[in-house]
């Protein structure tokens, strides 16, 4: 799978919240999110285009109440921009070829990990786990996920 783009019929199924989320940069409530405990090897991808994101490798407990991430699995993939709403100035975080908003990256992640946190909302994303990747299409990132156990 290597043609992402933004899907008219992945938006169609789309939850109610999903919607919000990916296409009106909404945000999950803290602690709600789907992926927040999930601890299992695997790959996180845009749940409208199915772009590879971001590694449970790179996943680590902020402590935020989203998944929070040391780095992008593909760095083509994440589109930074910013974010002046809500009387703040961030940075927001967008699959590059699905355009889905996914949450926001800042500068207070573990240092040694690179420093920064990207924090991200459950609903833009769909998990993979390991042993499902070569099958739906994702086996070129294996190398990037850790092994089992």
């Amino acid at each position: 799978m290597t043609s992402w783009r933004k899907d008219p019929e992945a938006i169609a199924r789309l939850t109610p919240e999903q919607y919000r989320v990916t296409q009106e940069a909404g945000t999950e409530r803290p602690g709600t999110g789907e992926y927040l405990h999930e601890h299992r090897p695997g790959i996180y991808v845009d749940i409208v285009s199915g772009e590879p994101l971001f590694a449970s490798s790179d996943k680590f407990d902020a402590h935020c109440g989203w998944p929070s991430f040391t780095r992008p699995l593909e760095p083509a993939h994440v589109r930074e921009l910013r974010d002046t709403s809500h009387g703040m100035i961030r940075t927001e975080v967008r699959s590059t070829h699905g355009d889905s908003h996914l949450g926001h990256v800042f500068p207070d992640g573990p240092p040694e990990r690179g420093g920064l946190r990207y924090c991200i909302n459950s609903a833009s994303l769909r998990f993979i786990p390991r042993e499902r990747m070569e099958e739906e299409g994702y086996g070129a990132w294996l190398d990037q996920v850790e092994e089992q156990g």
